[in-house]
């Protein structure tokens, strides 16, 4: 793990100009596949409430992004994973308690800077503590079992089994609202066989909780 000040990765600078930029100079567009996993039990009430189902919801999301761009940045086959706790006021006041973002060394200052401002605007919460930190990330599904490694899962590891459902082809949730973004193709629903953090001052494990993978799109068009 490679630990990073906020300012030289462009997350923190990146945050501002997005917020004060016209809508014409940040255009972007993102279509990324997420492994994703909480502390919630299944299915993670967040979706359907502004609260979770305790006073936190702590999770760990990898994040690779199949094809997207920002202005003249080719957002391709980067690769973040996002560590915290959401908190209990996110739906109410917009404010998370605490986030790490792990950028995957192959991922491009350019690509970091980018995606700072996508990230960011596709949960729209502001948060508590926000730290970032450079970190492999490793993505392997095999049959009915998802494994996602942050550090070679030192840091954070995931290991999902894929829920069978009436028909043993497992269970998609669709027409729900993943955040800020503008599509999605439904919840592909697992439950995680194990669910743990150690970075930056927090831990956490779980098992027997809410997972899925999910494929988003994130946008913000040009203005006309």
């Amino acid at each position: 793990m490679k630990a990073l000040p906020l300012a030289g990765t462009g997350l923190v600078l990146a945050l501002a100009v997005s917020l004060a930029a016209a809508p014409e100079e940040s255009s972007w567009r993102m279509k990324a596949d997420y492994v994703e996993a909480c502390s919630c039990h299944l299915f993670c009430q967040c979706y359907f409430n502004k609260h979770g189902e305790h006073p936190m919801c702590e999770f760990n999301m990898a994040v690779t992004v199949r094809e997207g761009h920002s202005g003249n940045v080719d957002l391709r086959n980067a690769k973040y994973w996002l560590t915290g706790d959401i908190g209990d006021k996110w739906g109410t006041e917009k404010q998370g308690t605490w986030v790490v973002v792990s950028f995957d060394p192959k991922t491009t200052k350019e690509q970091r800077d980018a995606l700072a401002a996508i990230i960011l605007k596709t949960y729209g919460l502001e948060w508590g503590e926000l730290k970032v930190q450079e970190a492999p990330i490793e993505v392997r599904q095999s049959g009915d079992i998802v494994e996602a490694k942050l550090a070679d899962g030192r840091e954070a590891y995931l290991k999902l089994r894929r829920e069978p459902g009436a028909d043993g082809k497992g269970v998609v949730l669709r027409n729900v609202k993943y955040f800020n973004a503008v599509q999605n193709d439904g919840f592909q629903l697992y439950r995680s066989l194990e669910h743990r953090a150690d970075l930056e001052g927090h831990q956490f494990s779980y098992s027997d909780r809410n997972a899925f993978l999910i494929t988003i799109v994130s946008e913000e068009p040009k203005e006309r």
